[in-house]
């Protein structure tokens, strides 16, 4: 596994983090893996497009018949 060093975190940023990290009974670093763990993933879900998504809903259900 890497690591990182963030720096010039504002002293207000960091004081979010670790009351959200005691609310949770985490560590900051792990609360901080947590937040950019669900960032990625609905970064990643965003850019589906809406497309897609509707034909990967309706295909197991016959898809569609464009009918002309």
């Amino acid at each position: 596994m890497s690591s990182i060093t963030i720096r010039n975190l504002d002293d207000s940023l960091k004081r979010q983090l670790h009351l959200r990290a005691a609310e949770r009974n985490h560590s900051m670093e792990e609360e901080a893996r947590d937040i950019l763990r669900c960032a990625l993933a609905g970064e990643a879900a965003a850019s589906d497009n809406l497309v897609d998504r509707i034909r990967r809903r309706i295909e197991p259900l016959g898809g569609s018949h464009r009918r002309d």
